[in-house]
């Protein structure tokens, strides 16, 4: 499945000539615009999860910021020939570490204040 959605972001580059662009900086770049995007759909309001779900037009939006982050992200890890499973995975074994349950649990302190 993940690869099939990167064989469509490549190809999506690829049609409009884009991957003369597409160096690490830029799409790193385009991922902290996009994450910001991302973050604009809650400027000035804390809603709920539920306050999300329940207002279409802003689940949409923070949707399509989504979106957009992860096809970036998706798109780098391809240029650098990177499996994003396996990168999360490995993500997640090392927080995992730095947050084990018996001091984390409930706490939302840093690894380094646990």
């Amino acid at each position: 499945m993940v690869e099939e959605i990167v064989k469509e972001i490549n190809l999506f580059a690829a049609e409009r000539e884009w991957n003369q662009f597409h160096t690490p900086k830029n799409i790193a770049s385009s991922i902290i615009i996009e994450s910001a995007e991302l973050l604009e759909c809650f400027q000035w309001q804390d809603p709920t999860i539920s306050d999300v779900v329940e207002d279409i037009k802003l689940l949409e939006s923070v949707e399509e910021e989504i979106a957009d982050v992860m096809i970036y992200s998706l798109r780098l890890c391809s240029l650098l020939g990177r499996d994003p499973i396996e990168i999360m995975r490995a993500k997640l074994e090392k927080n995992a570490e730095k947050y084990p349950v018996s001091k984390s649990k409930g706490s939302a302190k840093k690894y380094s204040d646990l």
